[in-house]
């Protein structure tokens, strides 16, 4: 429609929180885009990954970003993420590549590289956008901020079930212990790090439901003037 604003969700929050599924299933009930931001910063880690760039080294980071081109389509309601015309969406879900990732996305050059792309999106399409500093700073004029956590005991859970069901193996103390470390990294970066924006709401996942914390986003998307399409909040 000409002269509307698009209407913007940002859900944040730490590693395992959910906010992939929470915010796919939102998008998907709202009609909306789903912009998984974090998708493009393990495609940019899988990148390093294979071509031996090191994610602690800023400079050679830096540099080999400027190479790497990221889209993101939608076939047939399934999100792919394509790295320089490749199509690496089941590639970039590993536990070396999301470690990986948390460090890439401290390098100022990467985000940069994905700032505009993502706001350009936000500007003209209604979205939910996930990540670690969506309401903070990617879209800090977003209609909805949802800071979206739960306790490491249960995101370690969560993992550890998602990874067995794949047939992999895997420790779930181990998992844990990625977990705290990851929230430590990305709490602490320099660069836009992890924290809860002011007028965020809080949601603690921890005992809820899918479909609870869904129906809390629509209820704080209402608030703010968001008319919900007919069968929204059926399951």
């Amino acid at each position: 429609m000409e002269n509307t604003k698009a209407f913007n969700i940002a859900i944040d929050g730490p590693a395992g929180a959910g906010k992939s599924t929470i915010a796919r299933l939102t998008a998907g009930k709202l009609g909306f885009v789903y912009v998984d931001t974090g998708a493009m910063y393990r495609a940019i880690a899988l990148y390093m990954l294979r071509n031996g760039v090191p994610a602690t080294d800023k400079e050679k980071v830096a540099a080999a970003v400027k190479d790497v081109a990221i889209t993101i389509r939608y076939e047939e309601g399934s999100q792919r993420v394509l790295l320089n015309g490749e199509d690496v969406s089941g590639l970039i879900r590993t536990e070396e590549v999301g470690n990986t990732a948390s460090l890439v996305s401290a390098v100022p050059a990467v985000r940069e590289h994905l700032l505009k792309l993502q706001r350009e999106l936000a500007s003209s399409t209604d979205v939910i956008m996930d990540g670690r500093d969506i309401g903070t700073c990617i879209l800090p004029n977003a209609d909805v901020k949802i800071f979206l956590s739960a306790s490491s005991a249960v995101r370690a859970k969560r993992r550890y079930k998602e990874l067995t069901e794949k047939g992999e193996t895997c420790n779930l103390e181990k998992i844990e212990q990625d977990i705290i470390k990851r929230d430590e990294q990305d709490a602490n970066r320099p660069i836009a790090p992890l924290k809860k924006a002011e007028d965020a709401v809080l949601i603690d996942s921890s005992e809820m439901t899918i479909a609870e914390v869904v129906g809390a986003i629509f209820a704080e998307a209402e608030k703010k003037g968001l008319k919900l399409p007919e069968g929204a909040l059926e399951k």
